[in-house]
């Protein structure tokens, strides 16, 4: 949180609470406010402002994609001009085989990670991806998935969730 973002104990909860399983149901929101014992408004209202104040970038699911078929993914890093950033970021996220891309300061510096049905089908695409955006293979990185580890990080931020020392 910046220095302008009250870091009350309400918010500090509804933070720790969207770091738990979110329902799915008709009104999430409504069912995270109940869990909380405060009204809807009033978690909607603390959502949208912390939000603003760049402390939530973003809420989304994390899907099993080998459930959905989905078998192949790869790490891609290409070394892309500054000047050329935004065009070449625009035509990869383009792509619904991308879940996302970013920028690093680094020789490689835009990253994203791409996946497919399967082996062949991950090659096509990146292969096209290539083409489009004018890179060589002989000139990224192609870091594909050998072994999928999943990980369940959480940091538990209302003082009644915290461990004491």
């Amino acid at each position: 949180m910046n220095d302008n973002t009250a870091t009350d104990t309400l918010n500090l909860k509804i933070l720790d609470a969207l770091q738990q399983d979110i329902p799915l149901v008709a009104r999430p929101w409504e069912a995270i406010a109940a869990r909380l014992d405060i009204p809807e408004a009033l978690l909607l209202e603390r959502l949208r402002h912390l939000y603003e104040e760049g402390v939530i970038r973003g809420i989304s699911p994390i899907v099993e994609s080998r459930a959905l078929g989905i078998t192949a993914a790869t790490l891609v890093a290409l070394p892309v001009p500054a000047e050329r950033i935004r065009e070449v970021a625009g035509l990869i996220s383009a792509y619904p085989e991308v879940s996302h891309n970013f920028r690093r300061d680094h020789h490689y510096t835009l990253w994203f990670t791409l996946s497919a049905e399967s082996e062949e089908a991950l090659e096509q695409l990146l292969s096209e991806i290539l083409t489009k955006t004018g890179f060589s293979r002989d000139r990224i990185l192609d870091l594909p998935t050998v072994n999928k580890i999943k990980i369940d990080v959480r940091f538990p931020l209302a003082p009644d969730r915290r461990e004491a020392p």
